[in-house]
């Protein structure tokens, strides 16, 4: 099985999650040690046991054959979806949002990075049974989940998570094998029963969006405003300044020094480029591009339905976050706290990653035996 695998892909990918483990160290130490009074290898170790974790987990998924996903993925959704209920309840809060379940005070899980890669898999086996593309009413269950999905993931609040789950379900949709005339009226509907809710909540007075989000959608010269929402912004465009070509060394950043309140986690760019060079950034940002490239030809090259829509799923979930991150970073649209793909520190996060580079794997793997 291991010399079916993408050989490309995989090489691809341990780089950057080796790269990603190095760089979570070097830019959390100081933040770890000098604002939560702990260890400097903290977010190091947190983070290297959800990778083990999550290679163990993906050791299994390689041995699925994609064709059992239809047993098991609609019960994944319920539980996703209780597990969403139940963080809005008991869930702990981070960054003035109820996110995180707080496991025996040691680990946190976000089930709403679980939702993307579990909607996916769902998506991809409902609409590969021609009978659940023929009738409008069975081609818009899938969408309703989701719009309850993106819901709960809303008000607990977060915007961003929000906004890339419903751009994933978007495109994934596009691409599904449906009559077009029933997939344009289907999209009519939703769009416009999503007009009619919003203007129901604005016409009773309800807040769409809290201060704090609204306040990131003036993202425009973040510099004028770098002793208040332009703080972040500013200080990553300095540690990208300072970096140069060839950077300042590993481990040399000043940014990382409380400028940067989590230079670890969807900042972790410009600490690469601060310590590392545009240079090396630069080559980082091409194994991204080559993993992409990887997994749109796995799934041009699937020989089912379902494989190919996988691969295009996963293939929207890597870019997207990519795009958002580094769109936010840059000041070229609002921050919203997405992570970068292999790089960012996140346990959730890192998990679904994994296994959705599993899940590519896989269907990989059964193309070259169908051959």
């Amino acid at each position: 099985m291991l010399r079916k695998l993408d050989k490309w892909l995989v090489i691809c990918t341990i780089l950057l999650l080796v790269i990603g483990l190095v760089m979570i160290f070097s830019a959390s130490n100081v933040t770890s040690y000098m604002k939560f009074a702990k260890s400097p290898y903290n977010f190091f170790i947190r983070q290297f046991i959800f990778l083990f974790g999550s290679l163990i987990i993906s050791f299994f998924i390689l041995k699925i054959d994609t064709k059992y996903y239809h047993y098991f993925s609609f019960i994944l959704v319920i539980i996703i979806m209780v597990l969403l209920g139940g963080v809005l309840i008991y869930g702990k809060v981070s960054n003035q949002a109820r996110s995180w379940f707080n496991l025996f005070g040691i680990i946190t899980l976000q089930p709403s990075e679980f939702a993307k890669v579990i909607t996916i898999v769902w998506f991809s086996c409902f609409y590969s049974i021609k009978e659940n593309c023929a009738k409008l009413n069975r081609v818009v269950i899938p969408l309703l989940f989701a719009a309850g999905i993106a819901l709960l993931i809303a008000i607990q609040p977060d915007l961003g998570t929000t906004i890339l789950y419903v751009g994933i379900v978007g495109l994934m949709y596009l691409i599904v094998p449906i009559n077009k005339k029933i997939k344009r009226n289907s999209i009519l509907g939703i769009l416009a029963m999503i007009v009619i809710f919003v203007l129901l909540l604005l016409n009773n007075g309800v807040k769409l969006l809290f201060e704090r989000q609204i306040e990131r959608f003036d993202f425009l010269n973040p510099c004028e405003r770098i002793y208040s929402t332009g703080n972040q912004v500013c200080n990553g465009y300095i540690a990208i300044n300072n970096g140069g070509l060839f950077g300042k060394g590993l481990g040399n950043s000043t940014q990382k020094y409380l400028y940067l309140p989590e230079p670890y986690t969807d900042f972790i760019f410009a600490i690469i480029v601060e310590e590392l060079g545009l240079i090396t950034s630069i080559g980082i940002l091409i194994l991204l591009f080559i993993i992409l490239w990887r997994i749109f030809l796995i799934a041009k090259r699937s020989k089912t339905t379902r494989g190919t829509l996988l691969c295009y799923g996963i293939f929207w979930y890597i870019l997207l976050h990519i795009v958002i991150n580094l769109g936010g970073l840059l000041g070229l649209m609002p921050l919203t706290g997405v992570p970068l793909p292999f790089l960012s520190y996140g346990g959730s996060y890192l998990m679904s990653l994994i296994a959705s580079i599993a899940i590519v794997l896989r269907v990989d793997i059964e193309t070259k035996l169908a051959r």
